[in-house]
Order: structure tokens, then sequence, then C-alpha cells
């Protein structure tokens, strides 16, 4: 006889000839990830394939920021066409994570078509609208602020699912007229494999959209149906961690009757693939910088958004949450810098490739091992704070190297990060521990340096943070 994990997945150590696994699916912004992983949490396999899908915007032009559905599910289709075929017919559930506020239309009956593939069957995008993602801008300030107050924790930005479904309803009402579904990309591919006529979300995802009340795991439904809004639109909302549907088809050599877990948000994803205690902190440094610990057991959000905190809190697993310091400053901005020196290097007549000026810069900073140069980075703004942008003080002429200004730099990004989400906040909630994750941080020793001497915790690296890892996992466990 099998043993049988929390979540029915057989475990590593069990009798029997072959473990089950569970495929992890992440459907990010620029790519998809595939992870298959055991009762081990160890990932047999890993395949990631880029989807360029962006496409252009018939009805919101320069601002709009959409994708295109066909190149994320080829992407998709070609990752698992990538994982070991006896592996795949080892899969017994699949969980599915994505890019978080964005939505997308499809017709409940013909949101796909089943073909025969090189492995066994995939099903492909029919009637289907492009992907607007949660980097869209069509929605203006002007426009957010005639919409009805959410009673929700989470305020309304442009980008969100149900500002954009808003947009259409008041700017292009006929494009709706031939949908009757929508929901997030993941939901999408949750509601294709398991056949749903009504797709299914997760709090998670609904949070992300907007007009979602946690507390009551319901839609805003009389403020949407007082203001027009298509509220036939919206998904059905179940919790994180359930099962959404079994799959209708076999797919890719996995076979058919395979539980599908509701499809998850790629940030909470990515965090559980590497927060293991309470008392952790993730601090993530890639693009962008994230801070993120868990609230207290028990913790409710208020009922109506501040748009002047600089803390999210995003909804995580058991009823529990995330305080969450966002800041749209982070490698970009190392990125920026680069980038600078290398146009004033070119306006002097000379050519240095920006990695090599990258290399140089590190070197030059871990000579000087401290500035008195104080750099506010914030050179795209923050979602709390969008008119307050860089500023340098406190400039000496000793401090003028390229040195102690790479050094003030790193040392800005991460005190950013701690002005919005403070040391004594953290000590508050009990964090003895920060990990430290991203490529930011994996390839600047001097930003690692700089949250060593400003975190009074112990600072883990190398802790792989994946949301396709992480949505297996929540399977797994059972959550």
């Amino acid at each position: 006889m099998v043993g049988v994990g929390p979540a029915g997945c057989a475990e590593q150590g069990d009798s029997g000839p072959e473990p089950s696994c569970v495929l992890g699916i992440d459907l990010g912004t620029t790519s998809v990830k595939a992870a298959l992983v055991t009762g081990t949490e160890r990932a047999l396999a890993l395949a990631q394939r880029d989807t360029r899908a962006h496409t252009d915007s018939r009805e919101a032009g320069p601002q709009g920021m959409e994708q295109n559905v066909q190149s994320i599910i080829r992407a998709l289709n070609e990752c698992l066409a990538a994982l070991p075929q006896q592996q795949l017919q080892r899969v017994s559930h699949i969980g599915i994570s994505g890019q978080m506020h964005g939505v997308v239309f499809w017709k409940s009956d013909q949101g796909c078509r089943w073909a025969e593939g090189g492995p066994g069957p995939a099903f492909e995008p029919q009637e289907v609208s492009p992907l607007v993602t949660w980097q869209d801008g069509r929605c203006s300030p002007s426009f957010l602020s005639s919409l009805p107050l959410p009673q929700s924790h989470v305020s309304l930005a442009t980008g969100f699912g149900c500002a954009t479904i808003y947009w259409y309803s008041q700017k292009s009402p006929d494009f709706l007229r031939g949908y009757d579904a929508a929901g997030t990309i993941q939901d999408y591919v949750a509601a294709m494999l398991c056949g749903l006529k009504k797709p299914l979300m997760s709090i998670q995802n609904a949070a992300s959209w907007g007009y979602f009340n946690c507390r009551s795991k319901s839609w805003n439904t009389d403020i949407l149906e007082k203001s027009g809004f298509p509220v036939h639109l919206l998904p059905e909302v179940g919790d994180p961690g359930s099962i959404a549907g079994s799959t209708i088809s076999a797919w890719h050599g996995i076979p058919k009757g395979a539980k599908v877990g509701i499809a998850l948000g790629d940030f909470q994803c990515s965090v559980y693939s590497c927060l293991t205690e309470r008392t952790d902190a993730v601090l993530n440094i890639s693009t962008s910088a994230q801070l993120t610990i868990s609230m207290p057991l028990g913790f409710q959000p208020p009922d109506t958004p501040d748009p002047s905190s600089a803390i999210t809190y995003f909804p995580y697993f058991s009823g529990d949450y995330l305080a969450v310091a966002a800041s749209l400053n982070g490698g970009n901005v190392l990125a920026a810098f680069v980038g600078m020196v290398a146009q004033w290097t070119q306006e002097l007549g000379f050519e240095v490739q920006e990695s090599a000026i990258y290399t140089r810069i590190i070197q030059a900073a871990l000579a000087q091992t401290h500035s008195t140069l104080s750099v506010h980075p914030t050179i795209f703004g923050e979602r709390h704070t969008p008119e307050q942008l860089a500023s340098v003080t406190n400039i000496a002429a000793s401090e003028l190297s390229l040195g102690h200004v790479t050094r003030a730099l790193c040392h800005g990004l991460v005190q950013n990060l701690c002005s919005m989400l403070p040391v004594q906040h953290l000590r508050g909630v009990g964090v003895r521990r920060v990990l430290g994750s991203g490529s930011a941080l994996a390839r600047n020793e001097v930003l690692r340096q700089e949250v060593e001497r400003i975190f009074p915790f112990p600072v883990v690296y190398g802790k792989d943070v994946d949301a396709a890892v992480g949505a297996a996992m929540v399977l797994l466990h059972g959550k």
C-alpha cells in the first residue's frame, strides 16, 4: 500500500514503485516556469520559457499593456514538453500561480480547443481576449477617482482587474459583450484544464483585482451593481490551497483526473517557497524590491484602504496575512545609474560596456566602507508617494568618487525599504532572521553589506525563491 501525504501525494520514503509528483506552474510577466516536485520538496525537474507575449492595445493605445494569450500558452506547452515524460506521467496534482491583478476575458463554452500533440493532448486558446496586465496604464487618476470607493483594505490602482473592467464598460462596452467569463491568466488555465463553466478564483487573486472584502470573502457586489459594473463577469471565489477540479483530459502525458489547485498569486507562492518560520522576514531585491513579514495569527486588515500607507497586506494561506513593503525602486535604480555612467562616458568620447561598468563600480564601492552622502533613490516614485522622486544630500567634496556614490546608492536602496517597514516594526512582530533573495542582491556584494549593516538580525542568502515550486509545495502540504 502506498503512503499518502496531506494532499494525496505519495511520499518519497513510502513503499511502492514510483512516488507521485506535483507539477507547479508559474505564469509570470515575462516568462513561464514549470517545476516537478516530490514529497521531499525537492524539485526533480525545472523548465522555463520566455513568453514574448507583448502586443499593442487596440482600445487603450500606448497606455495599454497587453499580452497575447496564445503566446503565453505556447510557452507553457514548451515548458511541459521540456520536462521528462516519465515523471509527467506520475503527476497527481497541479499547482498554478501567476501574475496578479491582470484580467483576461473568454467565452466559457469556447475558451479553448483540445488537440492531439507530440507527447499527448494539449489545449489551444480560442475565443479569448488579450491579457490586460498589472502594468496597464489606461486607468488615469481622474478615471479612478470617478469610481465608487471599494469596501476593501486594498487601494484601487490602474492595472487592477476590476478597474480595467470598469474602463471597458464605460469606454468600450461592445468589447465586453463578446465574453461571459473573466479571470487572471492563471484562473483561465485552471478553468481550461478542469473544464469549468464558471471560473474559480482564490482570495489572493480576488483581493488583487480590487472591490473584494477579505473579511467576508466576497465581492462588493452592491457597490459594483449600483454603478453599472458587469458583475456576471466576476468569478466564484475559494480559499487558497483548495482544489478547483480535475483535469478533463490527459495533458502532455499527465493522466486525466489529476487534481488542479485553485490558482494562486505569484507573490504569495514565491514567499511560500522560502518562508519556513513565522519569525523570518523575506527581503527580495530584483528589478523592484520587497520586504515581507508574516502578520500575527488572527490579524485582520482594515475595512477601508489607506492610500498613504507604505505597507500592503496580502492574503496568504489559512487566513493569515503578509505585510509587504513593495518598493518600485530596486535593481532598476542601479541599472539606471549604470546607464547614466555609460552615457556620460560616451558623451566624453569613450565606449565602455555597461556590464564592465557594473563590475567596476561595485569594486570601487567595496574600497569605500562608508559614505556620508545621503541618496534617496526613488527615481521611479513609490505607489504611496508617486510625486516624491530621488534626491542626493550631504554632498562633500571628499565624497564624489564613484565608490562613495555607489556605496551611498546601495545604502539608500536598503534604507528606503526600511523607511517603509521600519526595523522596530519587525522587532515588534518577532522577526529574528532576514532571508535575502533576488538577482540584484545575488550579484552585488555592496548591497549585501548594506543589508547586513542596516538590519540588526542575521541575514541568510541563497534561499531559492520560486513561485512555481511554491505553487507545488502548497498542494504537497495540503494547505
